[in-house]
């Protein structure tokens, strides 16, 4: 057994599973749902002891203690699915994950994962703390969202990575192609709430976030509720006359779920390929010329993870990887980059 502290912050929802679900750190895999039983079968206790019901009233500055139990055995089935691995050692395996692979087992994604892939390939050397389904698992990138993360192998590593992750000082670079560009003179853009502009012309995007309040599979942006978010996007080249598209650098502070794609979609910016924020916005023939259609029948969100940055968490040393555009960004990349010569 093992025991997690929380201290519930300001502003929190009212009731305790919400509570614990927004202040847990996302490395721990405990979902609201998760949490929900934990709470029912007593292995949560507060100021007044045990609680045993979700719905209980909290307080900012509230301690909370979860107590964890041993991995669960790993029932998920090993599958021999192709890795680009691009570096392994006895605690850690750092991935090059291909667009359209789920990180770990999710009802509706029960196998074909990331997760089903490491075990094949590490056996029973994944860490065990992230529990039956997300064994290793430090961080995740969505399923459509191609490149690199890191995977622990032993408990040790684990920990460490966990606590880089959540002090913000892993290093985590983007590359993506999103509508419109970023000009710090347009007013619009300076205007949007959470931006302002970073020496050498950096967007810098400040919110909360946490889930859309009718749509559970999105999240959305707040700034009284929900975890504090912080993105950095720079412009690396944009494509049309006039700009309509561009070619953006992104770098994330913190690392909440969908965090680059709904910051981006917020400031009017979205990726190109979003179906979940980029919305039924179409890419001006006029501007992009032919490279309009490819635009529009791109078919992800184009969004790479091409740089991962932290220190080896048994050894110290300093590691960093970095990961090319996948062909069917950088083919789209050609394409626009066609258009302005």
């Amino acid at each position: 057994m093992s025991n997690l502290t929380v201290i519930i912050p300001a502003n929190p929802p009212e009731r305790l599973d919400k509570a614990l679900a927004l202040s847990v750190p996302e490395d721990a895999a405990l979902s609201r749902s998760r949490l929900s039983r934990m709470i029912a079968d007593g292995a949560v206790s507060g100021p007044d002891g045990v609680v045993r019901d979700g719905k209980s009233r909290v307080s900012e500055g509230q301690e909370y203690t979860i107590t964890l139990s041993p991995p669960e055995s790993v029932e998920t089935l090993p599958e021999a699915i192709p890795l680009t691995i691009v570096y392994e050692d006895d605690d850690l395996i750092v991935i090059d994950k291909a667009a359209g692979m789920v990180v770990h087992p999710a009802p509706g994604s029960p196998s074909g994962t990331l997760v089903n892939a490491l075990l094949a390939h590490c056996g029973d050397t994944l860490s065990g703390i992230g529990g039956e389904k997300r064994p290793g698992i430090v961080h995740r990138i969505d399923k459509d969202t191609s490149g690199l993360l890191v995977v622990a192998k032993s408990d040790r590593a684990h920990h460490g990575l966990a606590a880089q992750f959540e002090a913000h000082s892993a290093q985590r670079r983007y590359l993506a192609l999103a509508h419109g560009t970023i000009d710090a003179s347009d007013p619009r853009l300076r205007g949007t709430p959470g931006v302002n502009f970073e020496d050498g012309m950096v967007l810098k995007i400040t919110s909360r976030l946490t889930r859309h309040p009718t749509d559970r599979q999105k999240q959305a942006v707040y700034f009284d509720k929900g975890r504090h978010a912080v993105t950095r996007a720079k412009l690396l080249e944009s494509f049309g006359r006039p700009p309509s598209a561009m070619l953006v650098e992104c770098r994330l502070e913190t690392g909440r779920t969908h965090q680059i794609r709904v910051h981006m979609a917020h400031v009017g910016l979205g990726l190109i390929g979003d179906p979940v924020y980029g919305g039924s916005r179409r890419a001006s023939a006029k501007a992009l010329g032919a490279a309009a259609a490819a635009v529009q029948a791109f078919s992800r969100q184009a969004l790479h993870a091409a740089h991962l940055g932290f220190d080896h968490p048994v050894t110290g040393q300093p590691m960093s990887f970095d990961s090319p555009l996948p062909d069917d960004m950088q083919k789209l990349l050609e394409q626009l980059q066609a258009v302005t010569t």
